[in-house]
């Protein structure tokens, strides 16, 4: 570019040569802002933290910008699902099935050294219009494959459950940091003032690995928390003890009340009052709203059939009605729903990592999970809910493209696995990124949990930048120090 000469005075002037170039510097960066605007991908000023009344924490907030989704599901798929096994096809790793694999032949991972490759157990054949190739271990949502969005290409930090499922919940290794549940209910409040912001669901055979951490406030006020419950777990101390009426109770509650509203005005502007209140409050609501919106068994016949909540099978029957509930927390505006499958338990045999039988143990899963999360899908779109909500299923790492030596099961995987995403916002019937010919790292658009994460935020309409929450000297954020929008990912 061309430098502006001094003048006799000493100041330094721009000639016609150098004013026509700096000033088309300036209309391309014009151009460029406007173009990122339109796409909503300018960098955010600084920290917006929502303004909360401690009184009301769960009031609807307005997000940074036009949102494309209002909602979140979250289907975790704890114990690490197999991607070579389900969603990520590799016709080489068919190829080159009981052969060491190029360049690793001996490879050691998190149990020790592997064997040779070993072909996915389930044939793959594709699906839909779109053709996408995915196994007969999950035939009713390869059905689905139009809606889908896959991402083939994520990594994570750890090859460790409780720290894996803690860096897809939170974006951290460590616990004490508030999940992704947390930090939306904490940005945008809920649509319902009766029914929890937050909602976990856990498995009929028990919680994940790192249990509670999964759906915690961690340094967020505490009414951001997730409230755990299921069709089986009613919540709580929320029912009245045995022995006293709904009269009696009626009664207490208004008494407490008034206390409450008492207290408040002796202390004027005390905020951790208001939201202890706020909270007592809510739970005294929560006793009318909670069974209502659990009432499974209101559900019409073809509706039970459709998630195979009429199977014999407690465990199948459990897990389909869990997804029913889902379903019924966010059609009554609950902002963020958590939905696991899989529990933890020693030897993996009520989750999916599969070390030693996985084929036994996988189809014992996928019979649990397939039929249920299809139908939960096929549900939200006949009732324009799809529409609103966002559909994130995840696992908290992948596993390896070979058997571990000695075994018929396969090892932890941080290198390269698959979500996929559904519903509002979701570039629907297209993949993203990929694994190498043989599934075993991500080459090809490399994605770590923090690019998912902004981008989740991203459709709801979240400045995942700009969402901070200042904590030990620290604006601390769901995305840490990275995180990249994925605007390939949105539609």
């Amino acid at each position: 570019m061309p430098e502006p000469r001094p003048s006799t005075s000493g100041l330094r002037l721009l000639d016609r040569r150098a004013f026509l170039a700096r000033t088309f510097d300036g209309l391309s960066s014009i151009a460029a802002a406007a173009l990122l605007a339109e796409d909503r991908l300018l960098a955010a000023d600084g920290p917006r933290r929502p303004v909360i009344d401690p009184a009301r924490p769960h009031a609807p907030r307005p997000p940074h910008f036009e949102p494309r989704a209002t909602n979140v599901l979250v289907i975790f798929c704890a114990g690490a699902l197999s991607h070579v096994d389900t969603f990520d096809y590799k016709p080489e790793l068919i190829r080159f099935d009981g052969r060491p694999m190029p360049g690793n032949e001996r490879l050691v991972s998190f149990q020790g050294e592997n064997g040779n490759l070993k072909a996915p157990l389930w044939p793959f054949r594709p699906r839909g219009q779109c053709g996408k190739m995915t196994s007969d271990l999950l035939p009713h949502l390869g059905e689905l494959a139009d809606e889908l969005c896959f991402v083939h290409s994520l990594t994570t930090k750890s090859n460790t459950h409780g720290p894996g499922e803690n860096v897809m919940s939170t974006g951290f290794t460590t616990e004490g940091f508030p999940a992704m549940g947390a930090w939306i209910t904490y940005a945008l409040g809920s649509e319902n003032r009766d029914l929890p912001a937050f909602v976990a669901i856990e498995d009929p055979r028990g919680m994940p690995q790192s249990g509670p951490n999964n759906w915690a406030n961690g340094f967020l006020p505490a009414a951001f928390q997730g409230t755990p419950f299921s069709s089986s777990k009613p919540i709580r101390h929320l029912s009245r003890p045995a022995g006293v009426s709904a009269e009696a109770d009626a009664d207490a509650l208004d008494a407490l009340r008034s206390l409450n509203a008492r207290h408040a005005e002796h202390h004027p502007g005390d905020q951790s009052l208001a939201a202890r209140v706020a909270g007592y409050e809510l739970a005294a609501r929560m006793q009318l709203s909670v069974p209502e919106a659990a009432a499974i068994d209101a559900e019409p016949e073809h509706v039970l059939r459709l998630y195979g909540a009429d199977h014999p099978d407690p465990v199948r029957s459990g897990f389909a009605r869990n997804c029913i509930l889902a379903r019924r927390l966010l059609e009554r505006g609950v902002r963020f729903v958590q939905l696991f499958n899989g529990a933890y338990a020693s030897g993996g045999r009520l989750n999916w990592d599969g070390h030693s039988q996985l084929k036994e143990q996988y189809e014992e899963h996928a019979a649990v999970l397939d039929r249920p999360v299809a139908g939960l899908l096929r549900d939200l779109k006949r009732r324009g809910l799809l529409d609103s909500t966002l559909v994130l299923f995840c696992t908290e790492f992948g596993r390896m493209p070979m058997f571990q030596l000695g075994t018929y099961g396969r090892d932890h995987n941080p290198f390269g696995f698959t979500c996929w995403l559904a519903g509002a916002g979701v570039r629907a019937g297209t993949s993203f990124g990929a694994t190498d010919p043989f599934g075993f790292k991500a080459e090809q658009d490399v994605l770590t949990v923090h690019d998912l994460h902004a981008t989740v935020l991203h459709a709801l309409g979240l400045d995942h930048e700009a969402l901070t929450y200042y904590h030990n000297g620290i604006e601390r954020r769901l995305t840490d120090v990275a995180g990249n929008v994925i605007p390939a990912l949105l539609s």
